[in-house]
């Protein structure tokens, strides 16, 4: 299958349903701009619940704006010209169907059954009209060809009839009205004796009663009795403008529109991704690895080297609740030569990171913007993070699952690398024969005893209704090296097994074979014989900066609270690499902020000569002198400080209280009024311009 790819010009970038009361997605919106008065009629019969929703939600006219962009960039057949076809489809259906079908009826022309038919399929392939008689109210035929990529019938024919020969036109469905409702004459029928109404219909209409019984001309249920067959197509007649466009878009909107800038807002990419729980056994650390990849992929073009090129930036955030525990940003560059652009639109490109985490339920929120067409993408995942090692209780942790398992170097990490192995994953996880059905788990909370007695039951089981194919593995712990948690990395070829939907159970047992913990995971085996994976971006860790790893823990235990947990990371982290200035500042922060002040002054002197931090060595020396009350000297350091950047609040409120507490009241008063100008909502500053007043 190829991947949607869109090559940018040089020096271009993209940047069932009442027939009567309000339409399915129209509601009483009362206080909006016409603008979007109209739009929701426009988009009445294809918008779906979770747009309207979000669209409600909106508060002002900028957002509303943004949004209808993207309701229509999310529908545009060929986005990468500047015309929206069905955009203007959709207006010319609605203006025509108002002009069309206004007649006879209290409503607007949209409002009626034929409008809203008319706006949702367009002009019928031809319509057959039935003249009113003694026998038959007025009526017409309208016949489609419809798509079955869309779960509509391949050709089929809807009636709208005029019953008691006035007013506007209504829908007719065979399961609920039934041919008794086409007859004028009706005394002394039965109702529910469908092949005599058929009948009478046929020798009067014979185009009529060929589609009474059923929408699909011709076809005659069993004793003539309409099937609710008819109402369920009918359903997805009317559903089938919605289908093709996914509405997670609208939720990202909602939650990311404060943070995505509007240049990309409007240009949403839907995705595919997955992330896991992988521990990286030189370290023993827990790593939050995922893969992200954008289902279309824009290039600019770049003619004196024939290559075609992308920038990604990734920004990630890990949150427990609404607090933010982790957040990075990366960049990934992306070059194809000529000769490879058609492999690349083969494949697909994907994105893969990780990160080390301390233990807890999280949210992983990956978003990857393409700085070259100004498109954006969204993963969201929960994670749980387990405590490792230490005797911890007894679990499995994955099975993380992939196409194929690599040879890798110990001294590097990469995502989804434990130890020596790496695992080759892809966000479809879908598998060819070729492939191989790879997989990654740990076992936590191993005991000696166990360890030498139990084993895991792997259990590869398709879910075929009938003759479902199976294959069970064992591995024994003790064949592999003891140590917590234990890592497992293994494959079975792809090839033998029969393409279905498969699970992959990992089961760990003692001795008797009692199971004591379990996990799974789900791919897909598919009927071609080579699988198609995406290119991966990523970039490797050097495990000789385990330092690096410690300073991300030491933050993340910080935001959650963890203060002991955070200062030992933060002491391993400088033991390994007492020479690494760039953290000091942060390690001081955090002592600061535990009254710890004796202990910032040892270690901000490690950065006193270091040229590229003076402004940080002087602030925060200057800090920690205030907590001590040695007021004097943390004048004259935050003076110096101020001489380097007078612009930041905390700075200019510390030196106002250091002003303050050396008697200099004046000095003091100018100095913080300076800083609220900066940043007026901060309450300790104008706490103590009142505590100056006063004295």
């Amino acid at each position: 299958m190829k991947k949607a790819l869109f090559v940018l010009p040089a020096c271009f970038c993209l940047t069932v349903v009442s027939s009567s009361g309000l339409g399915p997605g129209q509601a009483k919106t009362g206080g909006l701009a016409p603008r979007f008065e109209e739009w929701l009629k426009v988009a009445s019969y294809i918008i779906r619940d979770k747009e309207l929703e979000v669209f409600k939600s909106l508060t002002n006219d900028r957002d509303r704006d943004i949004f209808v962009r993207m309701f229509w960039k999310m529908r545009d057949p060929a986005p990468a010209t500047p015309e929206n076809e069905y955009k203007d489809e959709i207006y010319r259906r609605f203006q025509e169907a108002n002009r069309r079908y206004r007649f006879g009826s209290v409503r607007e022309g949209w409002r009626t059954d034929r409008g809203r038919i008319f706006i949702i399929l367009g002009p019928p392939a031809s319509i057959t009209p039935i003249p009113g008689s003694n026998d038959l109210f007025p009526a017409e035929i309208w016949s489609y060809y419809g798509e079955a990529a869309k779960n509509m019938p391949v050709h089929f024919s809807l009636v709208f009839y005029q019953w008691r020969n006035s007013g506007e036109y209504k829908l007719y469905d065979p399961f609920v009205d039934g041919p008794f409702r086409l007859l004028v004459q009706t005394k002394g029928l039965n109702p529910t004796d469908y092949e005599d109404l058929y009948e009478r219909i046929e020798q009067i209409a014979p185009d009529l009663a060929a589609v009474s019984l059923s929408i699909i001309p011709g076809e005659i249920p069993y004793m003539f009795r309409p099937s609710p067959e008819s109402a369920v197509m009918m359903a997805n007649i009317l559903e089938s403008p919605k289908r093709a466009v996914s509405e997670s878009y609208a939720t990202h909107f909602l939650n990311y529109k404060g943070f995505v800038s509007t240049e990309y807002m409007t240009n949403y990419i839907d995705s595919a991704g997955s992330a896991a729980v992988v521990f990286d056994p030189v370290t023993g650390l827990p790593f939050i690895d995922f893969t992200i990849e954008p289902k279309k992929l824009s290039l600019d073009f770049y003619e004196p080297k024939g290559e075609y090129s992308c920038a990604f930036e990734v920004s990630v955030s890990l949150r427990a609740g609404e607090d933010v525990v982790y957040q990075y940003g990366k960049e990934f560059p992306l070059a194809i030569p000529a000769a490879r652009l058609a492999e690349t639109e083969l494949t697909g490109v994907s994105i893969q990171d990780g990160f080390p985490a301390i233990p807890g339920r999280f949210r992983l929120s990956v978003l990857l913007q393409n700085k070259t067409s100004k498109e954006f993408s969204l993963l969201e995942r929960e994670v749980e993070v387990p405590s490792s090692g230490g005797g911890g209780p007894l679990r499995l942790v994955g099975p993380a699952v992939g196409y194929r398992l690599l040879e890798a170097q110990a001294e590097a990490r990469l995502p989804y690398q434990a130890g020596t192995r790496r695992l080759l994953v892809d966000p479809e996880r879908t598998f060819g024969a070729a492939d191989q059905i790879a997989y990654v788990f740990h076992v936590l909370g191993l005991t000696e005893e166990l360890w030498r007695s139990g084993s895991v039951r792997i259990v590869l089981r398709g879910t075929k209704p009938k003759d479902p194919f199976q294959k069970t593995l064992s591995v024994r712990l003790g064949d592999q090296p003891f140590r917590d948690p234990m890592t497992v990395a293994q494959s079975i070829p792809a090839a033998g097994v029969p393409p279905d939907f498969y699970d992959l159970e990992i089961m760990l047992v003692d001795a008797r074979g009692v199971p004591l913990a379990e996990s799974r995971a789900n791919f897909v085996l598919s009927t071609q014989k080579i699988g198609t994976h995406p290119l991966a971006l990523s970039k490797s860790a050097s495990q000789a900066n385990r330092f690096v790893f410690d300073y991300i823990l030491a933050s993340q235990y910080d935001r959650t609270g963890q203060a002991d947990e955070a200062e030992a990371a933060y002491e391993r982290a400088l033991a390994a690499n007492p020479s690494f200035a760039g953290k000091i500042p942060e390690y001081a922060g955090f002592l600061i902020r535990g009254r710890k002040f004796d202990r910032v002054l040892d270690l901000v002197a490690r950065i006193k000569d270091d040229t590229r931090l003076v402004y940080q060595y002087r602030f925060i020396r200057g800090k920690a002198l205030l907590g001590l009350d040695r007021f004097d000297e943390a004048l004259a350091d935050l003076q110096e400080a101020n001489k380097i950047y007078n612009s930041d609040p905390a700075l200019l409120y510390a030196l106002g209280f250091a002003y303050w507490k050396t008697g200099r009241s004046e000095e003091a008063r100018n100095v913080l009024n300076a800083s609220l100008k900066l940043n007026p909502n901060q309450a300790e500053v104008q706490t103590l311009l009142s505590e100056i007043q006063k004295r």
